[in-house]
């Protein structure tokens, strides 16, 4: 392990699947230079990760956390405190899902709630609980991963685009959009960068390749872009690819 006082250190949730975006975010910001703290909802996946990440050379750690439980949150807040004493880069990737094809009128509620819990509140507590060692960092950059299926403005995953991923997915995607928001209004003074980005159709499911997705790396390295902006770089926006996108 490198010092962490030479390295930036970057919590990425939701980082248990090998083809998933949390896991390709953690290789390239390994790839940069960071520490990166691999987290997921079991200590054994976690550890199986960072296994695949060492290696490939990279700095990396395991922890375990559940976004949707708040004892979990502060249990990993606390540790972080111990280990590392500051975050520099906290990336939401944790997220619920909804039934395919579901609709609003007969979506299950309980069902809809659990993914509100992981992929809304969830970020939400876990950026509340780090936010005192993000305040720590000169650099500090918060990236809510969000979705087009939470925008008004895209016709083919939107909102009303009927698209079969279904509301429980896109709603809270869309509040996560304006949490970032919020985040960013109130953290501009401490130079904390907020945003929301759009990793795009990726191939994170056999056959996606085929319906038109892009390769993981691709969706990954729009995250990237926004954890690593510049001191002058957008905040409260949402992106894909760098780009602005409209919600």
């Amino acid at each position: 392990m490198s010092d962490s006082k030479a390295r930036s250190i970057a919590v990425i949730t939701g980082a248990s699947r090998r083809e998933g975006i949390g896991f390709e975010v953690a290789r390239q910001l390994g790839a940069r230079g960071f520490t990166v703290v691999v987290t997921a909802r079991t200590g054994a996946t976690a550890a199986s990760r960072v296994a695949d990440l060492v290696r490939e050379r990279l700095d990396a750690i395991a922890e375990t956390l559940d976004v949707a439980d708040p004892a979990s949150v502060t249990a990993f807040a606390s540790r972080m405190e111990e280990r590392f004493g500051r975050v520099d880069v906290l990336v939401n990737n944790a997220a619920g899902v909804s039934a395919f094809g579901e609709k609003a009128s007969s979506a299950d509620l309980r069902a809809a709630h659990g993914a509100m819990e992981s992929t809304l509140f969830g970020a939400w507590r876990t950026t509340q609980a780090l936010l005192p060692l993000l305040r720590r960092s000169n650099h500090a950059r918060v990236v809510m991963v969000s979705s087009g299926a939470g925008s008004h403005g895209d016709m083919v995953f939107g909102l009303t685009s009927g698209n079969a991923m279904g509301p429980s997915y896109g709603v809270p995607k869309a509040a996560l959009n304006a949490l970032a928001s919020a985040f960013a209004a109130e953290l501009r003074r401490d130079g904390i960068l907020v945003n929301a980005v759009c990793p795009g159709f990726t191939a994170t499911f056999p056959g996606a390749d085929q319906m038109g997705a892009r390769p993981v790396k691709d969706g990954a390295a729009s995250i990237v872009w926004a954890a690593t902006l510049p001191d002058d770089g957008p905040t409260g926006g949402f992106f894909r690819d760098g780009k602005p996108l409209p919600w």
